[in-house]
């Protein structure tokens, strides 16, 4: 099986330059998972307090819900703290199970898309290679998104199918591969949610739960996911044979950090050539690779809104998916 190609940092880096993005803080990871946290508890609060805020609370914390699945991501990576045991702990227990994820399930499979990016082996190609497809197609997504159609089939079907010895990760459905870490975790996931309920409960405000927890999980969360899923990968010409264009970074304003893209995950270009880099330090090493000549390989987006008009571009031709 071939793996995706690769360049070392000294490709492009003298020592003195690679130095800054070797090194890792103990704290720094944390304190992005307390301000996930937080975020969504300010959330939650201003919802509570003022009920006519709830449509913007659930884009805030669906995207926040995202941002816990990012930073599980990070954690698989090694890269949310320097204390391995730590890392894996805050990674588990605090971003991955509240989701409905598994660190200890998710880390082999995303491992094996980086070795195999954008290769028939590719465990993440299904997110990308129906693409581009029509502007119909794409609405049709986000419609079954929005209204809760892909988080029961996700968080109910798929983890029922796997009770009954069901291979549901085999069908070609682009949110299938989510069985992977879902469908593993349920036990947890729903020990989690009973806390939070109760919670809610505790404080006099169950409804909460269900209208600044679970909706955003049921709505926002899965169309930002699938936004950020074909940002990444999808219509990058070259990705499977030029490392540089493994995957695609999208440049986001305020409003997209705030609402589609959190804790840096639009360099995903900079990650897959250097996937060991932690995601804070994204940026910069963004400004030093675009500073070298085979910086102007990568694929750069101008924005999310770019983004989906490329990747829907196919002229409709049938009402299939």
């Amino acid at each position: 099986m071939p793996a995706a190609p690769r360049i070392r940092p000294a490709d492009l880096f003298s020592p003195e330059d690679w130095a800054p993005f070797q090194s890792r803080r103990i704290w720094v990871g944390p304190l992005l998972v307390a301000h996930c946290w937080g975020v969504i508890a300010l959330a939650v609060v201003a919802g509570v307090l003022w009920p006519l805020l709830i449509p913007l609370c659930v884009a805030v914390i669906g995207t926040r819900q995202l941002g816990l699945a990012i930073l599980m991501h990070e954690a698989a990576h090694g890269g949310l703290s320097s204390d391995r045991r730590l890392n894996d702990f805050l990674g588990h227990w605090f971003c991955a199970v509240p989701v409905g994820a598994s660190l200890n399930a998710y880390r082999p499979y995303h491992l094996a898309h980086h070795k195999y990016a954008q290769q028939v082996e590719d465990p993440d190609l299904v997110l990308s290679a129906p693409f581009p497809v029509s502007r119909a197609s794409l609405r049709r997504k986000m419609v079954r998104d929005l209204t809760g159609q892909t988080f029961f089939k996700q968080r109910v079907l798929l983890p029922l199918a796997g009770l009954r010895g069901r291979a549901a990760q085999t069908t070609t459905d682009d949110h299938a591969y989510e069985a992977i870490v879902t469908g593993r975790s349920v036990a947890p996931f729903l020990l989690v949610n009973a806390a939070l309920l109760a919670t809610g409960v505790v404080a006099g405000v169950w409804w909460a739960f269900f209208a600044l927890w679970l909706l955003p999980m049921a709505t926002w969360f899965p169309m930002v996911t699938r936004l950020r899923n074909i940002a990444e990968h999808a219509c990058v010409e070259g990705s499977a044979t030029d490392p540089f264009r493994a995957a695609r970074t999208t440049r986001a304003c305020w409003w997209e950090r705030a609402f589609i893209a959190p804790y840096w995950v639009n360099f995903h270009a900079e990650h897959h050539l250097f996937m060991h880099v932690p995601c804070w330090k994204l940026p910069a090493l963004h400004r030093a690779v675009r500073a070298r000549p085979q910086g102007e390989r990568m694929e750069v987006a101008p924005g999310y809104l770019s983004v989906i008009r490329d990747a829907s571009r196919k002229p409709e031709t049938s009402p299939a998916n």
